[in-house]
């Protein structure tokens, strides 16, 4: 079997460190691994293309340097692509748009096991999470599956009115606030109420942590802006995104380097 390294981090209540990409190409999931700094990356499949062939080498990418695996997913076609990055490997899913505690509910049924005690629809699919043969045990196949990492965006002011319930969801292991959908689900531009969406997203960390609910933020700047969040309790980040940090150097160094060459 095939150790859940995202699960063992929570089990043993160490903190966790995460980056995002968007490339589906292995060379970055492998560039990341190779500085030492990160538990796993983080696959943003709701944001950029790919295939299951791209999945399975995602993940070989993290098995080779030791990191864990993450994948942020659409709603609509949740339970065929979280399916499938479990298949493929993939130790936890970050669930995106849920609205209400039977929203989770449904999504966490789509990835637990098919077993009684489990309650969950995930069968025994032949791919190379269990070793593309049926060798391994079907009950070890659904403890593996037990084991993989469910995380929910809260990112609807729907959702932070049912913040309560959705934590108290069985399965439910981590909680993200998205600042972007929640401003645009009470018809905001996140720029005119910066305090109102730091306020909500401190209540779900609140609620979160009330609940034994792991609360994840992402940091996209300098690393001291997590400070006030491990003042919060918080313990699990996500820090650096692949192509906001690209677009940082490309227009700020960028513009730099063409006023110095064209005197622009």
């Amino acid at each position: 079997m095939k150790e859940n390294l995202l699960r063992r981090i929570l089990t043993e209540n160490r903190p966790s460190i995460g980056t995002r990409l968007w490339s589906a190409q292995p060379f970055f999931t492998e560039a990341a691994g190779a500085s030492g700094n990160y538990d796993y990356i983080e696959f943003i499949a709701e944001y950029a293309p790919f295939d299951q062939y791209d999945l399975e080498n995602i993940v070989r990418a993290a098995e080779l340097h030791g990191l864990g695996s993450m994948i942020k997913i659409d709603f609509q076609n949740r339970a065929w692509v979280a399916q499938k990055a479990i298949a493929s490997g993939f130790q936890g899913i970050l669930f995106t748009d849920s609205r209400t505690a039977e929203d989770v509910e449904e999504s966490v049924r789509m990835v637990k096991s098919d077993r009684p005690s489990s309650g969950g629809t995930f069968g025994y699919p032949n791919r190379r999470y269990i070793g593309f043969q049926p060798y391994l045990g079907q009950m070890e196949h659904c403890d593996m599956v037990d084991q993989v990492v469910l995380a929910f965006m809260v990112e609807k002011a729907e959702t932070m009115e049912n913040l309560d319930r959705i934590c108290s969801v069985p399965g439910v292991d981590m909680v993200q606030f998205g600042p972007s959908d929640y401003a645009m689900s009470l018809g905001w531009n996140t720029s005119g109420h910066k305090q109102e969406v730091e306020d909500a997203q401190k209540r779900m960390i609140e609620t979160a942590l009330k609940h034994d609910v792991q609360p994840r933020v992402e940091i996209f700047d300098a690393p001291e802006a997590a400070k006030p969040y491990i003042a919060l309790g918080v313990k699990h980040f996500c820090f650096g995104d692949e192509v906001k940090t690209l677009q940082k150097f490309w227009n700020q160094e960028g513009a730099k380097m063409k006023a110095l060459v064209k005197g622009d």
